[in-house]
């Protein structure tokens, strides 16, 4: 091999280096409006695996005042017009509403995959997330999804 040969495979790396850099992902958010109503918080953009909008998350205010078990969460939720947030919901509302809420475990409507006697919660303390037995007695909150 001379210096010719490596001049011209470092110049051909090169051109590939320059060709993935050039590579980009669009992410497109299309204009919307989002009208929250007194004492409702924007909790953010819901994303799947793929990085595509799904729906965005807003934080209703009321919040139940006892610690319930899951279904009577579920149940609270509906009535107040909204529905217990995911998982993956949990950890947005735990990033960018973190003031508006107690430091305490918080229903999710997430089953926990190995017991169908559990389901997720998350803390809004530190954003831990674990699963509880359902009958456990957690706070809750509730969102609608626009």
């Amino acid at each position: 091999m001379n210096i010719e040969t490596i001049k011209a495979k470092q110049a051909e790396l090169e051109k590939l280096i320059e060709q993935f850099q050039a590579q980009a992902t669009v992410i497109e958010i299309k204009e919307r409006t989002i009208k929250l109503h007194h004492g409702e918080h924007y909790a953010g953009a819901v994303l799947d695996a793929d990085g595509n909008h799904m729906h965005d998350l807003v934080l209703l205010p009321q919040r139940h005042g006892k610690r319930v078990n899951l279904n009577a969460a579920l149940e609270w939720a509906e009535e107040v017009g909204g529905a217990l947030p995911t998982r993956q919901e949990l950890t947005l509302i735990h990033a960018n509403c973190k003031p508006h809420l107690e430091g305490v475990y918080h229903w999710s409507c997430e089953e926990y995959e190995g017991s169908a006697s559990s389901a997720w919660a998350c803390c809004f303390d530190d954003g831990n997330q674990g699963t509880y037995r359902k009958l456990a007695a957690l706070s809750a909150v509730a969102v609608r999804r626009v």
